[in-house]
């Protein structure tokens, strides 16, 4: 929820609900890692509560999707065709896949995610 306009899964709602096509970078193999906000900002409090000075806590979502798979699904979720999907050139140095190893961050503080990742809660 309230992510910026311009980020993937607001950017494709918009442009569905506007008759517009779905553009995606390269062949949208591109992988990350979603973590919900509600998940985000209880790991920040743990680590600020639990943490031990000096030390970095990785926080991530345990979710790795490619891009194209949440494109299709934000499509299929609007019962539109894959036809809306427009190809453009990916940017130079794009990072192919963004993760985070959140297994210290498990083991020493106990936190770990607990929002499942899904998009038919986006679309009602």
């Amino acid at each position: 929820p309230n992510q910026h306009p311009e980020k993937l899964i607001p950017k494709l709602i918009q442009n569905i609900r506007n008759g517009k096509t779905v553009p995606i970078y390269g062949d949208g193999k591109n992988i990350r890692d979603w973590v919900h906000v509600q998940d985000h900002c209880e790991a920040i409090d743990v680590v600020l509560h639990k943490g031990e000075d000096g030390e970095v806590y990785n926080i991530g979502g345990e979710c790795e999707l490619r891009n194209i798979d949440i494109v299709k699904e934000v499509i299929t979720l609007f019962e539109q065709g894959y036809d809306l999907i427009e190809y453009v050139e990916d940017r130079k140095g794009h990072d192919w896949r963004y993760a985070m190893n959140i297994s210290k961050i498990k083991k020493e503080l106990g936190w770990s995610p607990r929002k499942q990742f899904s998009l038919g809660e986006l679309i009602k």
